[in-house]
């Protein structure tokens, strides 16, 4: 089928990957078989699509723009188990789309919500066997950062607690159609079977990064003020005078954990 002329929507943050090169190593890096659930989460005019669902013919295809659904049901129209879901991927409810087969996710993500969505994503974690996605270079350096790095943060903890992070290989802008200001790079997260330190309550973690790293320049010893009494801060066996950037996955996993039970305890 011939290519059709689409004009990219900044608002959906389009930039299309053109370089075939790029395309066919992205997806060997996936490496889809067909008994997968595999779901592609903005497929464009289908240039990773198309190499996919050679290797997994149920495909599913999440895409918000409207004009490109009727072209993308076109072109695999010969995959008679191919499925657009046509909504916003911070919308789907990926669990759904599970059954009973692990989900493999990848994605081309738009920029201007990688973060969100890949915080909407690890909500799924348990019925996800690994996702593949094209980010900005900058987002998956943050989320493989170590502590002490300056790009180590809320992402790097967040997504390094459910996930194991890889960079894989770096994307030029020139591979894109129109060429983003930004280099990019393809990264895989695989969920983890069990976190390497288990926390009790995930909101509360999730809460508590989001506090330090609020004020990343001060100490956690300020930034705890909004989660817990001072004599409670006190009485901590933590360093408190330390900077967000340098307490470890683990450590704030322990710090949560210890917060929950304060507030379970009714003192904190």
């Amino acid at each position: 089928m011939t290519d059709f002329y689409h004009k990219a929507r900044k608002r959906f943050g389009q930039n299309f990957l053109i370089d075939q090169g790029i395309i066919g190593r992205i997806a060997r890096a996936v490496g889809a078989r067909p008994e997968e659930q595999v779901v592609e989460i903005g497929p464009g005019k289908g240039a990773i699509t198309e190499l996919l669902i050679a290797d997994c013919p149920h495909l599913k295809v999440v895409e918000l723009d409207r004009d490109l659904i009727p072209w993308l049901k076109v072109k695999f129209e010969q995959y008679p188990d191919f499925e657009v879901i046509a909504n916003d991927a911070l919308k789907v409810d990926f669990g759904a789309l599970a059954g009973n087969r692990p989900l493999r996710i990848v994605g081309n993500l738009p920029y201007n919500i990688s973060t969100p969505l890949i915080f909407h994503l690890l909500s799924f974690v348990g019925q996800v066997q690994d996702m593949h996605f094209m980010l900005q270079k900058e987002v998956v350096q943050r989320m493989g950062a170590e502590p002490g790095s300056k790009a180590y943060g809320r992402l790097s903890i967040m997504v390094q607690y459910w996930c194991r992070v890889e960079y894989l290989f770096d994307v030029g802008p020139q591979c894109f159609s129109p060429a983003p200001k930004v280099d990019s790079a393809i990264v895989r997260l695989t969920p983890r079977a069990e976190p390497e330190v288990a926390v009790h309550d995930h909101k509360v973690l999730q809460e508590l990064v989001t506090a330090a790293f609020s004020q990343r320049r001060k100490t956690l010893r300020n930034t705890l003020k909004q989660l817990m009494s001072v004599e409670a801060i006190e009485q901590l066996d933590f360093d408190t005078s330390r900077r967000p950037e340098t307490i470890s996955v683990a450590e704030f996993v322990g710090l949560a954990n210890h917060l929950l039970a304060l507030r379970e305890a009714g003192v904190a």
